[in-house]
């Protein structure tokens, strides 16, 4: 199973901007909940913390694509270092403005700097990849299954040791971790000049590389999607949260968590070791429906062991579903522009993550904890019906970038040549017969959960 994913890091290059790009993205998992526990323990207050918290997303959510589409336009390296040091200042600045105990006003203004210029480094190692193994398209599909594991690596470590940090260690602790992780990984990875892609430049190529990228249906209805995906997984956080604090076990809160996180790890890895050869639009669809569907078994958990059980089966769902997705950007957008379009869908995913935590948390000060799961399934059915409705427009645009081809060329046809004009999905190349995500999901999921016992089931 490991062999595809040996053979991608192989390639000159690879190892260090992979391994360097999850250091520089820690900050993704960890300075939201940092600034909720440090704003907390310093003013006592929740409603201000998760307003700050709240102001650092929204900053984030209207900067990155903004920074992306200078990335994609002048160059990683020429935007993104005075990017992640006028960052990592804003966060430097919330945290003395904390720790001095600052009017409100300089909270929200450091976050608003850090959050508008921290920009996403999961989209340049992804934009990276494509460029290093544009000749590659089964190679592509392995470096995104791969990332998207990383991605959910980030996520069982970075919320746990925020919280540790900012506990035991002192309250800014949780913040001051992510920054040096930001600095030191982002500029080692920004000094990797020769796996850089090359910049669009100016030049108008009339193919769509001006404007922005949501004018494509198909990137408004993603981005729709990973609102919703995102709002799951927010609401998840706290409503798991308060489930364990009604249980009386309020410690096992970030081990459930953490049990999320890996089912979605494991079946990144073994989505990525296979090839498929189904629709790629139509795979994400099963994705999402096994993720809305999956996530409604969380309302009807009565006990930590139940939960947990079902958050690791149900966790298949996720990266599948987000490496699909990430996928379906390249054939969307013009090839210059994917840099924007993958920022664009995780920003999705961070906004969405943001109005899940915060509309979950006053439902549960409401009702309790299954209020909070009940906004989880009410977001799986937004994002459920938004796919379903939309799944037209999902298909690839005829002049949007492929994995199979590097920015600017057509598509490699059968044998090899080149056909003007076509467009062909990573996955098309591939001699597996099956298909879907959720397949892939389900079988592993059918092979772990007969092993595992479920009390109270």
């Amino acid at each position: 199973m490991l062999q595809p994913y040996r053979d991608v890091l192989a390639r000159p290059g690879a190892l260090a901007f992979s391994s360097t790009g999850v250091l520089a993205r820690m900050p993704m998992s960890m300075v939201g909940i940092g600034i909720v526990l440090m704003v907390e323990a310093i003013y006592d207050s929740y409603g201000l913390a998760g307003r700050v918290s709240a102001v650092f997303v929204v900053a984030q959510a209207v900067g990155s694509p903004q920074i992306a589409r200078l990335v994609d336009r002048y160059g990683q390296a020429r935007v993104m270092r005075p990017a992640l040091l006028t960052s990592a200042a804003g966060i430097a600045l919330l945290v003395l403005a904390a720790t001095l105990h600052a009017h409100p006003a300089w909270l929200y203004a450091a976050a608003v700097l850090a959050g508008a210029t921290i920009g996403s480094f999961g989209a340049l190692v992804r934009a990276r990849w494509n460029h290093a193994l544009g000749d590659d398209p089964r190679g592509v599909h392995t470096a995104f299954s791969l990332e998207s594991a990383l991605d959910e690596l980030v996520f069982v470590v970075g919320p746990v040791l925020a919280t540790v940090l900012a506990t035991s260690v002192a309250p800014s602790a949780g913040l001051v971790v992510p920054v040096v992780a930001m600095l030191v990984g982002g500029l080692a990875f920004l000094a990797q000049r020769r796996t850089e892609p090359p910049a669009a430049g100016t030049r108008t190529t009339g193919d769509g590389s001006h404007g922005t990228v949501l004018r494509s249906p198909g990137m408004v209805v993603l981005v729709l999607v990973f609102v919703g995906m995102g709002a799951i997984f927010g609401a998840t956080d706290v409503a798991t949260v308060a489930f364990a604090e009604e249980a009386g076990r309020p410690a096992l809160a970030g081990a459930v968590l953490a049990v999320f996180a890996l089912g979605s790890l494991v079946s990144g890895l073994l989505y990525g070791a296979r090839h498929w050869t189904s629709p790629l639009h139509l795979r994400f669809a099963l994705g999402v429906i096994a993720l809305a569907v999956g996530v409604c078994a969380f309302f009807l958990a009565q006990s930590l062991a139940v939960l947990a059980v079902v958050m690791f089966v149900v966790g298949f769902a996720i990266a599948p579903s987000i490496i699909n997705g990430n996928a379906l950007v390249q054939g969307l957008v013009p090839p210059g522009r994917l840099t924007e379009g993958l920022t664009w869908v995780s920003t999705a995913l961070g906004v969405g993550v943001s109005v899940g935590s915060s509309v979950a948390g006053s439902r549960i000060d409401a009702g309790g904890a299954h209020a909070g799961f009940l906004v989880v399934v009410v977001a799986g059915a937004g994002a459920l019906v938004a796919t379903l409705v939309a799944l037209p427009v999902l298909r690839p645009r005829p002049d949007a970038g492929t994995p199979a081809a590097a920015p600017g060329d057509a598509a490699p046809g059968a044998g090899g040549e080149v056909r003007q004009g076509e467009v062909r999905q990573v996955e098309d190349l591939s001699p597996s017969a099956t298909g879907g995500a959720s397949v892939a999901a389900c079988e592993t999921a059918s092979e772990v959960a007969p092993r595992r016992e479920t009390p109270g089931a």
